[in-house]
């Protein structure tokens, strides 16, 4: 891409990345807090709880058209587990210092009462396709029912669309073609064309694989998900493990780091709010919501999907995928790198950062198993992505045409995203997955009525001795005109 273009294009994005941040970390953490006092910790009381549910949840319901809780979790856990994991930690740390890791974990632990509240909310309101009888949901459907706003509806469904149909299929094609440019030296443009126009080949083989998931639907992105997202995050962790241990002495040290270094005060933007947020909170908050998603409004569009007895279920479910995400992944990958100490190296950028730390501990495979893992990563969070996309454009015109083109255009993005700088593509991230969290966290808020409904509903159940509590719309009158009956 031209470099004129792309500094102009960088200085639009951060211009209104400033105040939109400023608002939204103050909003993200109060959003939190309400709902973490609300339900009364559920993310703490309900946490083994929540395990239980989810080793359970691998077994299909009784609606042969919808995925199975767990299929809906690791889809869900597809698009998290990803390029966030690896070079958003590498970059909040680069950028924000060792504190910018507390505030993910911060973020993450608030965030797992979001992503309760807005998974169970998916699954109150989903609806049935009539096209091919499975299952479909999230904010645009909540908002759209739960408020009676569908304009608003409209609103989030295209600001989902572009963030995650487009601009984050573009920052995952973007670490996948930096990750195997340094360890394997790769050009990202090496196809030459008559007239002298070049071809990414890595970007091409990205849109190629991404084409064949894609045109399949939801139960086939939902099936590949299975099979893999487990076994290449264990993978992941299993390394990262071997070099806390070898690291081991220096593990009370960099807790003391984090902790200490959290506090530091360095504001991040001016105005009202920038003036109290350092920069470590910002990019702790950031990388960290790009990363577990909770709040965001993208995860309900998988939970919906699924076939469940209760929505509360589907809440637990996915509350445990933020912690999945972020207090062991993200953490795994803050270890490898604070342990390594290259973070104060300015040189290195994003993805780079973590497969040099990793370089550094483990020897030149690590390079190799990083890009390896990292496209793993990315690809399943392609596709992951892809899935809440496509609930989102049927939601507002359900016509194979739209689709289609819908389609060639996620193609598009991906292999933009290979060619394109990181600063640029990041930045991008940032402004529509603002744009986006706004409109869910304010939803949420204003549909709490229903949340605390079927949170009395599920504990009254579980205290009445039942093993797998299930929702009767019939005993709860006052909902019953604002809630799908033909499910419930």
């Amino acid at each position: 891409m031209n470099e004129s273009l792309n500094q102009t294009l960088l200085d639009g994005v951060n211009a209104l990345n400033g105040p939109l941040w400023d608002f939204l970390v103050v909003f993200l953490v109060a959003v939190g807090i309400l709902y973490t006092i609300a339900t009364g910790a559920v993310q703490i009381r309900l946490f083994l709880h929540s395990i239980k549910v989810m080793k359970r949840s691998r077994k299909p319901g009784d609606d042969e058209h919808g995925i199975t809780p767990f299929q809906a979790f690791v889809t869900g856990l597809a698009s998290r587990v990803g390029v966030g994991n690896v070079a958003g930690v590498a970059i909040a740390i680069a950028i924000g210092g060792p504190g910018a890791v507390f505030w993910m974990w911060f973020t993450a632990f608030l965030g797992m009462s979001s992503a309760f509240v807005e998974s169970s909310l998916a699954q109150l309101f989903k609806v049935r396709d009539m096209q091919n009888q499975q299952f479909r949901g999230g904010p645009a459907y909540y908002i759209t029912q739960g408020l009676k706003q569908k304009w608003l509806g409209v609103v989030f469904a295209i600001a989902l669309i572009s963030t995650y149909g487009f601009v984050f299929n573009a920052v995952q094609a973007n670490a996948i073609s930096g990750a195997t440019s340094h360890a394997w030296g790769w050009d990202q443009a090496n196809i030459m064309l008559p007239g002298g126009f070049e071809i990414s080949w890595i970007g091409l083989a990205l849109v190629i694989m991404t084409a064949l998931i894609i045109f399949g639907g939801i139960k086939r992105i939902a099936k590949v998900a299975e099979s893999f997202v487990p076994f290449m995050a264990l993978l992941y962790l299993m390394v990262a493990l071997y070099i806390a241990v070898i690291n081991i002495e220096q593990l009370p040290s960099m807790f003391q780091l984090i902790f200490s270094k959290a506090f530091e005060f360095e504001a991040a933007a001016g105005g009202f709010f920038g003036a109290m947020i350092s920069m470590a909170m910002m990019m702790g908050i950031k990388r960290g919501l790009f990363s577990n998603e909770a709040g965001m409004g993208s995860a309900p569009n998988a939970a919906a999907a699924s076939d469940v007895k209760h929505p509360v279920n589907q809440g637990l479910v996915q509350m445990l995928g933020v912690f999945v995400d972020t207090f062991v992944v993200c953490s795994c990958t803050a270890i490898v790198i604070l342990a390594s100490g290259l973070y104060e190296n300015a040189g290195f950028e994003g993805v780079t950062l973590t497969q040099m730390a990793l370089e550094s501990q483990i020897g030149a495979w690590g390079d190799d198993f990083l890009a390896l893992i990292l496209f793993l990563f990315a690809y399943s969070s392609i596709i992951g992505n892809y899935a809440y996309a496509e609930g989102n454009v049927q939601f507002i015109n359900n016509n194979p045409r739209v689709m289609f083109v819908f389609r060639v255009f996620v193609l598009v993005m991906v292999y933009f995203g290979s060619i394109a700088s990181v600063p640029l593509i990041w930045s991008m991230a940032d402004l529509f997955m603002g744009v986006m969290a706004s409109i869910n966290l304010i939803a949420i808020v204003l549909l709490m009525p229903f949340v605390m409904m079927l949170l009395k509903d599920y504990m009254k159940q579980l205290k009445a001795g039942v093993k797998e509590p299930e929702f009767k719309l019939d005993q709860h009158p006052k909902f019953k005109n604002k809630v799908n009956s033909d499910i419930w």
